[in-house]
C-alpha cells in the first residue's frame, strides 16, 4: 500500500486507545481521547494533511523550539496544547509522538512530573536549607 492511501494516524490512534482507562469519542470532525474528563488526544484529518494535539508541560519548551524553526507543522498555545500537522509522506516520527502521547496521558492522569512542581520542590529544598 502506498503512503498516501494510509493514514498516519492509525499508530498514534491505536497506542492511545490501548491507554489504562482510556475511552475513544469524537469532538467535531477528530477523534479525541480521554481519561476520565480530561482529554489527553485529539487527532485526524485536517484538509489534505492530518493532526494530533497533546497536552504538554515538561517537553512544551522542545515544542516551542520546533513551532520556531517549522511553523507549518508545529504550533504551541497558552495552555499546553500543541498541534502538529503531518501527512501521510511526512508522518510525525514515532519517537516524538510516542513521547508526547505519553506525557499528555500522564497529565491526564495526573501523575506527569511537572516543571512548575520541580520548581516548587527545588524552592522549598533552597528554603529548608537556609
Amino acid at each position: 500500500m502506498a503512503a498516501k492511501d494510509t493514514d498516519p494516524t492509525d499508530p498514534i490512534r491505536k497506542a492511545a486507545g490501548a491507554m489504562h482507562g482510556a475511552t475513544e469519542s469524537t469532538s467535531c470532525t477528530q477523534a479525541s481521547f480521554k481519561l476520565g474528563k480530561k482529554a489527553f488526544l485529539y487527532t485526524g484529518p485536517q484538509g489534505d494533511r492530518f493532526k494530533a494535539m497533546f497536552k504538554l508541560d515538561a517537553s512544551m519548551a522542545d515544542a516551542q523550539k520546533l513551532a520556531k524553526t517549522e511553523p507549518d507543522r508545529f504550533e504551541t498555545g497558552s495552555t499546553g496544547w500543541v498541534t502538529a500537522r503531518f501527512s501521510a509522506d511526512k508522518p510525525m516520527p514515532k519517537r516524538l509522538w510516542d513521547k508526547w502521547l505519553k506525557e499528555s496521558y500522564a497529565l491526564a492522569a495526573g501523575t506527569a512530573p511537572s516543571k512548575k512542581k520541580a520548581g516548587k520542590k527545588k524552592a522549598a529544598k533552597k528554603a529548608a536549607r537556609r
